[in-house]
C-alpha cells in the first residue's frame, strides 16, 4: 500500500479529488446539477483509473502519449453522438430534466459528458488486463476471417441497422452489435487496428479486457446516474424488468459488444486521420 501511495501520480490524486467532490454534489444538491457535474465526475474516474494502471504496470494511456489520450475525449464525444442519433429512432433512453437547458447548452454539456466514455472504457480495460485471470488467459484456436467473411460481416451490419430502423420495437438490441459489424471490416480492409487481428492469433485477452472494462464502467454509469438529475431512464420493450438502478438486468449485456464498437470507431477515426500508426501507446 505504501508503494502505491509513493508511486501514485498527481493526476490520480486530482481524479480522486474530483470524484470526492462531484459524486456527492451530483446526488445531494437540489435541482438540476448533473448537466454540469457529470463531466468532472467521470474525468475524475478516468484519471484515477489511469493512475491505477500506471502503478500496476509502470505505464498507462496518459503516460505513454498525453496528446493521444486527450484525443480520445474528442473521438469519444463524436462516437456517442452516433448512438444518440440511432436512439432518435429506437427511443430506448430518454433524459429527465433535459428541458431545464436550451438545445445549444444541452448539446455542449452533453458533448463534454460523452467525451469521457472511451477514456473510461479503454482505461478500465487496461486496468483489468493487468490482473492474472486476463493476463494469463490461454490462447485458443485462431479465428480467421477471410475477405469474403468480412464482406458478409459488413453486409450483415447494414441489414441489422436497417432492421432496427424499420422495426425498432423488435430489433433495438442490434444497435449494440451492428455498428461493430459495419466498422470492423472497414478497418480490416484499410489496415487499421482491429480486434479480429488478435482473434486470428487465438488471443482473446483484448476482447475479454474490453468487455470486462465496459461492464465495470456500465455499473458506475448506472449507479452514479440513479440519484442524479438530469438523469437518463430506459424505455425498453419486453425486457424492462429486474432493474439494477435504472438499467434492466439483461440490458447490461449490451455493454459487452458496445466496447467492441467503441474500439472499432476509435480506430476508424484514427485511421482516417492518418494516425493509425501512432496507437502503439495502447497496450
Amino acid at each position: 500500500m505504501t508503494t502505491w501511495i509513493h508511486h501514485w501520480p498527481l493526476r490520480g490524486w486530482a481524479g480522486l479529488a474530483l470524484i470526492a467532490v462531484f459524486w456527492p454534489l451530483n446526488w445531494l444538491l437540489e435541482g438540476p446539477r448533473t448537466h454540469w457535474g457529470f463531466f468532472p465526475l467521470w474525468l475524475g474516474y478516468c484519471l484515477a483509473v489511469d493512475a491505477a494502471v500506471f502503478c500496476r504496470k509502470g505505464s498507462s494511456l496518459f503516460s505513454r502519449n498525453p496528446g493521444g489520450y486527450a484525443g480520445m475525449y474528442l473521438i469519444s464525444s463524436l462516437a456517442w453522438w452516433v448512438f444518440e442519433f440511432i436512439n432518435w429512432r429506437t427511443a430506448n433512453w430518454v433524459y429527465l430534466g433535459e428541458e431545464n437547458t436550451g438545445p445549444i447548452v444541452f448539446f455542449v454539456l452533453s458533448s463534454f459528458s460523452f467525451s469521457t466514455v472511451i477514456p473510461a472504457v479503454f482505461g478500465t480495460a487496461e486496468l483489468v488486463a493487468t490482473f492474472r485471470p486476463i493476463r494469463n488467459l490461454k490462447s485458443s484456436r485462431p479465428l480467421l476471417l477471410t475477405r469474403s467473411s468480412l464482406t458478409v460481416m459488413f453486409a450483415s451490419g447494414w441489414v441489422m441497422l436497417a432492421l432496427l430502423f424499420i422495426w425498432p420495437k423488435y430489433f433495438f438490441p442490434l444497435v449494440w452489435i451492428s455498428v461493430f459489424f459495419i466498422l470492423e471490416p472497414i478497418n480490416a480492409r484499410r489496415g487499421y487496428h482491429t480486434l479480429t487481428v488478435f482473434l486470428a492469433e487465438g488471443d482473446w485477452r483484448p476482447v475479454v479486457a474490453l468487455s470486462t472494462g465496459c461492464l465495470i464502467c456500465g455499473f458506475f454509469w448506472e449507479m452514479w446516474n440513479f440519484f442524479s438529475y438530469p438523469k437518463w431512464i430506459y424505455e425498453i420493450p419486453f425486457v424492462g424488468f429486474l432493474k439494477i438502478f435504472e438499467m434492466p438486468l439483461l440490458g447490461y449485456g449490451g455493454y459487452i459488444p458496445f466496447s467492441w464498437e467503441l474500439f472499432a470507431f476509435y480506430h476508424l477515426i484514427l485511421g482516417l486521420w492518418g494516425r493509425s500508426s501512432s496507437v502503439d501507446y495502447e497496450a
